[in-house]
């Protein structure tokens, strides 16, 4: 079993955050915020 990395999100807009996994991570670049819909980049990710 492979271990999945994890990483801390912040929204540049609305400033949510949490921590998501690499499919999440891939979702909230292709679609953006979940909260606000604002487009997020990778820069707003940080290793847990």
């Amino acid at each position: 079993m492979s271990r999945t990395e994890n990483y801390t999100f912040v929204c540049p807009e609305c400033a949510r955050s949490t921590t998501v996994d690499s499919a999440m991570k891939d979702a909230l670049l292709d679609h953006g915020c979940a909260v606000c819909g604002s487009v997020v980049s990778s820069d707003v990710f940080t290793p847990v």
